[in-house]
């Protein structure tokens, strides 16, 4: 039995039943709720850390006598109390947090914090449900279980708000993107159409401006110039007319106006 006992994550000096022991090993594992012999047993995890990967447990111990014993909160039904009200202070903090988010990695750190502490709210209802269930002469166990209900509910809507808060932006940023895009896109076509226009007007001007015999050059009519100078416009309104088409605005919706009231309590 000694051995058994040294590898148990329970407190030595607490005299639960044997099966206990043998049913928890050198960790905590997951949130669940135990009975026997009229003892009771809530394994619960302290509040996850977003870097960290194991859990570290909470164990309250309630004997026949309804007495309350914890291996980390003291005694007493308010060691449990205590537990759950780290849970909706965190809980707290971060909705102070999506509500000044105001960039993608603002509502990202947020997420890292939210996903964990949501799934082992959700967890800890799951316990506390199962332990009300154990023992369902304990009032105490009622108002706690409804107690992880609203933690869980809430620790759901940060986890919401601050996934929505994360896709707004992105969504923001790539509508802002596209107007850009289609800023720069009509600068571009009209200095393509400046282009076409006077393209002919340049080209012609440089044929007829080469040291070359061509007639034009002794024909005191001075008719002849704008003749010429017409007919490039001419063929330069042509060319814009088939070479180019004028972008069209980016069809990408308009994304919400807020990304603070996504909250359905």
């Amino acid at each position: 039995m000694t051995s058994t006992i040294a590898k148990s994550v329970l407190p030595t000096t607490w005299k639960v039943p044997e099966i206990f022991r043998t049913r928890l090993g050198e960790s905590a594992g997951r949130q669940r709720s135990m009975a026997a012999d009229g003892h009771l047993l809530i394994v619960l995890h302290e509040l996850p850390k977003p870097t960290a990967h194991e859990r570290t447990g909470r164990l309250f111990w309630r004997e026949p006598d309804g007495q309350w014993k914890s291996n980390s909160q003291g005694s007493g039904i308010q060691a449990l109390k205590r537990h759950l009200t780290d849970y909706a202070d965190e809980v707290t903090r971060l909705e102070g947090q999506v509500d000044q988010a105001a960039s993608a990695e603002d509502y990202f750190a947020v997420l890292q914090a939210a996903a964990p502490l949501f799934r082992a709210a959700r967890n800890m209802h799951a316990a506390l449900q199962q332990a009300r269930e154990l023992t369902p002469a304990d009032r105490d166990l009622v108002l706690m279980r409804d107690r992880a209900v609203e933690i869980e509910r809430a620790a759901e809507l940060v986890h919401g708000d601050a996934k929505n808060g994360l896709d707004f932006t992105v969504a923001r940023q790539s509508e802002e993107q596209a107007q850009r895009s289609y800023e720069m896109a009509v600068s571009a076509h009209r200095l393509n159409i400046l282009a076409a226009i006077f393209l002919p007007v340049a080209t012609l001007s440089a044929i007829f401006g080469m040291n070359l015999d061509h007639g034009l050059e002794i024909n005191g009519n001075p008719a002849a110039f704008w003749i010429v100078l017409a007919a490039g416009f001419i063929v330069g309104v042509l060319l814009t007319g088939i070479l180019t088409n004028a972008p069209t605005q980016p069809s990408t919706p308009s994304v919400a106006r807020s990304s603070k009231k996504f909250r359905r309590r």
